[in-house]
């Protein structure tokens, strides 16, 4: 395993003076762990540094050409003292399918995991005391070379940042209104939909903005060709329980493979349900809401965990689901993995790791 270096300092901040309404993504903190790649060396220089700027030059490849990846996952203080993470290693082997998408190098997942442990150990006294709050980590790869002319970079940077959170949505577990989006693209099969990289979620932001100032939480986005067969929320994967079956679209390229889908389709035997992966046409899923057959709707990732949607919004009017409150399934989705998660739970599939 690759020798990192660490501080000599212990970090200095403990959970206990963080802020009760931490937000989501606004504080981070005080040490990061960077790694720089170059063509021929390989990964070289790994250490647990002071969290601060990074030092780019105006030419870096990143800037121009768009060579970045970056993915997301938490650690959870348990109420016996653990710390533990949840797949770290299924981020690590997604991080690398970004990256030969996107025509970067790979790093071993035993080694972005181990470096996940010892990120987490060090700041073991920034993961948040509060109920339903955790340590989220986001590791990121960007081109550093300098130079102008379409190809891939030389060399680059990964590095690994930390921030205590609470729910990604102001209004926690409560159901969310989403807009079918049936004009802009996010992705389309053969692009880079299936890759964790800004670019994609830098292609949503107009949409979303303007779904925002309609008064919905989200965007549920159609397929590229025929704008007909729905693929994701945003940052989510979509589910819906229709004919009492859990439903979701399939991975044919231009939805991002998350961790939470994944988790779901594992455990929906053990909690009763079918699980089904099929194309979703949003024809079916406005019929299934008005006749009954379709009871609930939500999104599901890392960041959220579950999100229950109340109502999905289709040119100019809105499709009640379950409304104000989130449905028996999504409950029982979410129950069943947040125990697991902080181990309130048993966990039958090894997806939990101590850290300490």
């Amino acid at each position: 395993m690759m020798e990192i270096l660490v501080p000599s300092t212990e970090s200095q901040t403990a959970a206990d003076n963080l802020p009760s309404d931490l937000g989501f993504g606004k504080i981070f903190a005080d040490e990061m762990f960077t790694m720089t790649y170059r063509e021929g060396s390989g990964w070289q220089d790994a250490a647990i540094v002071p969290y601060g700027p990074l030092q780019l030059e105006p030419s870096a490849m990143v800037f121009h050409y768009g060579q970045e990846i970056f993915e997301g996952h938490k650690a959870y203080r348990w109420a016996d003292g653990h710390i533990a993470m949840f797949r770290p290693e299924e981020n690590a082997r997604r991080l690398n399918r970004s990256a030969e998408r996107m025509k970067m190098p790979t790093i071993p997942v035993d080694l972005q995991v181990d470096v996940a442990h010892r990120l987490v150990g060090r700041l073991k006294d920034w993961v948040p005391t509060q109920p339903g709050a955790s340590l989220y980590l986001r590791p990121t790869m960007i081109a550093t070379e300098k130079g102008l002319g379409v190809r891939p970079a030389q060399e680059y940077l990964y590095f690994v940042i930390c921030s205590p959170v609470g729910p990604y949505y102001p209004t926690g577990f409560n159901p969310v209104k989403v807009r079918v989006e049936d004009h802009y693209i996010r992705a389309c099969v053969g692009g880079t939909g299936g890759a964790k990289t800004g670019g994609n979620y830098a292609a949503g932001l107009l949409a979303q903005a303007e779904a925002r100032d309609a008064g919905y939480a989200g965007i549920l986005w159609l397929d590229a060709q025929e704008h007909r067969y729905v693929e994701e929320i945003g940052a989510m994967n979509f589910m819906v329980v229709l004919d009492g079956k859990i439903v979701t679209s399939p991975l044919t390229g231009s939805i991002l493979p998350g961790i939470t889908r994944d988790s779901v389709g594992h455990i929906a035997e053990d909690l009763g349900y079918e699980f089904e992966e099929r194309r979703l046409a949003i024809d079916e899923i406005i019929k299934g809401i008005q006749s009954g057959k379709l009871s609930e709707a939500f999104g599901v990732g890392t960041a959220a965990v579950v999100t229950p949607i109340g109502a999905i919004g289709y040119k100019g009017e809105d499709y009640v689901t379950t409304g104000d409150k989130p449905g028996p399934v999504a409950e029982t989705i979410y129950k069943t993995l947040t125990d697991i998660q902080w181990g309130r739970k048993e966990d039958p599939y090894n997806w939990i790791q101590i850290v300490v």
